[in-house]
Formats: C-alpha cells, structure tokens, sequence
C-alpha cells in the first residue's frame, strides 16, 4: 500500500532541511517490519512543495507502526508539524493495473 501526502514548507523552513530531516526519521522508521521505502517528490512549479509516498507491505504495517517509540523520530515528526502544512492524500492498495512500456509489459493476474 502507498500512504501519500503533500507537505509546503512555511516561511523559514527550506526543502533541504525537511529532506535531511525526512531522512533521518525515515532510516529509523524502515526498520519497522512492513515499510518498503520512502520517496519525496518536488512539484514542478513549485519548489516549496513536496509529495511524499511512503511504501508499507499493508495498511496493517504502516497502522502498527509507533512513531512515538524513538524519540528522534519524534521530534523530527513534532517540528515538521510546526514548519509545514502537511495534506494527508490517502492511503492507496498497490495497483490493480499497470500499463508498462511492451519491453516491460506485465498481464494483471
């Protein structure tokens, strides 16, 4: 499943400190049994803000993990509370299509 949210910077607080941050707290949380890896993507346009899409085995991994467990992690996640405006998107199954390029081509099962 792929939990995906939109995260604008507020004044004062740069892309690259929320990247260095996202970073630190995200090779902590990878140790959580389930996660599969995270990606911040920068909108075209828009440099101030970012997609990022966190990657789980299941909605139940990404629902049992316990941010609140590490403290770094905590205070990473407190401060980018305060220095950003975080839009949760949704949560989403992995897909049940996919239209590949024909050297890459895949038949949903």
């Amino acid at each position: 499943m792929k939990f995906i949210f939109e995260v604008r910077m507020k004044p004062g607080y740069t892309v690259a400190e929320y990247a260095d941050a996202w970073v630190r707290a995200s090779e902590i949380i990878q140790r959580t049994p389930g996660a599969l890896g995270t990606y911040l993507h920068r909108k075209i346009g828009e440099p101030d803000t970012l997609l990022a899409i966190a990657h789980w085995q299941s909605k139940a991994h990404r629902d049992a993990k316990d941010d609140s467990q590490h403290e770094l992690v905590r205070s990473i996640l407190a401060r980018h509370a305060e220095k950003c405006v975080i839009t949760v998107i949704g949560e989403f199954e992995d897909p049940d299509w996919q239209v590949l390029p024909s050297d890459r081509a895949e038949v949903p099962q």
